[in-house]
C-alpha cells in the first residue's frame, strides 16, 4: 500500500459494488484514507473489502440501499459512532436504464428518480448535519456528462444527472466554506451501468456510444485530487471522459 496521504479521512461510499465507487473505495484506501463502503450487493462488498485489506488497505463494508432513508441515516451515524466523525461522502450510487420515452418503461424512470436523485438527497440529508456539528467536511457527487448534454434514449437519465449537478451546485452555494463541495460528471466510464438497460434500441445505441470508455481508476483519481486539496481549496466541479469522446 501507498500511504502517501498527510491527513488520512474517513471517507464513505455509496454504489460501492462495482464501477466507479468500488474503484474509489479501492483507491482512496491505496492512499491512506479509511473508506466505509456501502451498497445492496453485500456479496460484492465483502469481496472488495476483502481485496482492499489483502493490499493493506483500511476499509469496511456495509449493506446500504440509497433509496431508504433511514438506512442512510444508519450508514452515516455508524461511521460517526466507529470513527468519531466523517471527513467525505461520495455519493456515488446510480442506475442507468436507457429508453426512448414512447417506450413507457415508467417503472424504470422511477427507479432512476429514486436511485439517482432521491438517493442523492438522502447522502446530503444524512452528512450535512454531522459535517455542520464538526464544521467541516466534503460532499462528493458523481454525476455524468449527461448533467451537460441530453442523448435521444437518455431523457430521464440526464434529467436526474441535471437535478444532481442543480442540488449539487446549489449545496455549494449554500453551505458555509468550511463544507466542501464537488460534482464530479464522467463520460463513458467501463462499468456495469449500461446491462441495466432492457431497452433493445437504447442497448443497440449503446454499443456505438461506448466504443470509447476510459477506466473507472481515472475517475477514482480525480475525486482523490479533490479530497486530498487543503482545506481552503474547494474543487468545484471536474468534466471527465474520453479523449474521444466530443
Amino acid at each position: 500500500m501507498n500511504t502517501t496521504t498527510p491527513e488520512p479521512k474517513v471517507v464513505l461510499v455509496t454504489g460501492a459494488s462495482s464501477g466507479i465507487g468500488a474503484a474509489v473505495a479501492e483507491h482512496l484506501a491505496a492512499i491512506g484514507h479509511h473508506v466505509v463502503a456501502g451498497a445492496r450487493r453485500v456479496d460484492r462488498i465483502a469481496d472488495l473489502v476483502d481485496k482492499v485489506r489483502a493490499a493493506g488497505g483500511s476499509i469496511e463494508g456495509r449493506a446500504l440501499d440509497v433509496t431508504d432513508r433511514a438506512d442512510v441515516e444508519a450508514f452515516v451515524a455508524a461511521a460517526v459512532d466507529r470513527h468519531g466523525r466523517a471527513d467525505v461522502i461520495v455519493n456515488n450510487a446510480g442506475v442507468m436504464p436507457l429508453s426512448r420515452l414512447d417506450r413507457l418503461l415508467v417503472d424504470e424512470w422511477d427507479r432512476m428518480i429514486d436511485v439517482n436523485v432521491r438517493g442523492l438527497l438522502h447522502g446530503i440529508a444524512a452528512a450535512l448535519p454531522v459535517f455542520q456539528r464538526q464544521g467541516r467536511g466534503h460532499f462528493v457527487t458523481v454525476a455524468s456528462i449527461g448533467a451537460h448534454e441530453v442523448a435521444a434514449s437518455a431523457a430521464v437519465y440526464c434529467g436526474t444527472k441535471y437535478a444532481a449537478w442543480a442540488i449539487t451546485e446549489g449545496l455549494r452555494l449554500e453551505v458555509d466554506p468550511s463544507i466542501r463541495v464537488t460534482t464530479v460528471s464522467p463520460g463513458v466510464v467501463e462499468s456495469e451501468l449500461a446491462t441495466t438497460i432492457t431497452d433493445p434500441g437504447a442497448q443497440q445505441a449503446m454499443v456505438t456510444y461506448r466504443a470509447e470508455s476510459i477506466p473507472a481508476s481515472a475517475i477514482a483519481e480525480a475525486i482523490a485530487y479533490a479530497v486530498e486539496q487543503p482545506a481552503g481549496v474547494d474543487v468545484n466541479e471536474m468534466v471527465i471522459r474520453p479523449a474521444r469522446q466530443r
